[in-house]
């Protein structure tokens, strides 16, 4: 797959650099610029970002950060099974529990709810830091509605995080998470409540905190650009109806005298197809 010239490859963190090391240069280079690539389009081209990813997984399978790459790039186009292989594969390689989450909710994907919850009484999660333990935290209550405990959702994502008034990169998400799963069980007041306290915490916009909002304000939103191109189709269907009566109203009226030799008949037949531009 065709890369850009301005990468290099060196924008890889220096970790990742470090693993490189047990390969070739240019073959380190090349898995390298490959994984740059990935990171690049993970978020806004995850078809583009899984391809490359395959090509740095054949390039280099036995590097830790080329699975772990390889198992975001397929999480990210929901090949779930794939990519639950290259997170074990990576776990295996480095004894890391930080996928634990992730691979908890590639369960979750596989339709296996009440594994990711098993997963999240393990004691690997208590090695988690504090971010991982809040991703699983929301895995779990996410397998909990899958399993249409919804009661329980609320209850598993209640916790020190959720209560905390400081701003942690996970605060949008987990408040997010909380007023999904109270809308869920009727508490609409609660829900609304929480959904703009995620508002406030996503600095990032990653969550749709703001039109679940307006959503329960029952606030419409209006496309202008969509209603402009209705009207404007509006006007040419009135200027065509014009052009017709203008059309009727001018034309001459009919005769009894007979057609000259030079007149058209009324019967010739006339060429139908389109005019070539």
């Amino acid at each position: 797959m065709p890369i850009p010239e301005d990468v290099t490859g060196e924008e890889v963190d220096k970790d990742v650099r470090q693993e490189l090391l047990s390969l070739p240069k240019t073959l380190a280079d090349d898995v390298a610029r490959n994984l740059v690539m990935v990171a690049r389009l993970l978020d806004e081209d995850p078809e583009q970002a899984y391809g490359y990813s395959r090509v740095a997984l054949r390039l280099a399978s036995r590097v830790p950060s080329v699975r772990e790459a390889a198992g975001f790039a397929a999480y990210a186009v929901a090949k779930y099974g794939e990519a639950l292989a290259e997170f074990r594969a990576a776990r295996r390689m480095t004894g890391s529990v930080e996928l634990w989450p992730v691979m908890a909710d590639c369960e979750r994907g596989l339709g296996r709810p009440e594994k990711a919850l098993a997963m999240a009484g393990e004691p690997e999660v208590q090695k988690l830091d504090r971010a991982g333990q809040v991703e699983m935290r929301l895995v779990a209550a996410g397998a909990r509605q899958d399993m249409g405990q919804s009661d329980a959702a609320v209850v598993t994502l209640q916790s020190p995080e959720l209560a905390s008034n400081s701003v942690q990169p996970w605060t949008a998400r987990l408040r997010y998470a909380y007023a999904d799963a109270l809308l869920q069980v009727g508490r609409e007041d609660e829900a609304r409540e929480w959904f703009a306290k995620a508002l406030e915490a996503d600095q990032g916009g990653t969550t749709n905190a703001s039109d679940r909002l307006a959503e329960l304000d029952g606030v419409e939103f209006t496309d202008v650009l969509e209603d402009a191109d209705e009207d404007d189709d509006e006007d040419t269907e009135a200027d065509a109806d014009e052009r017709k009566d203008e059309a009727v109203t001018e034309a001459p009226a009919a005769t009894d005298a007979a057609p000259s030799d030079d007149a058209p008949r009324e019967d010739t037949p006339r060429d139908s197809r389109p005019e070539q531009s």
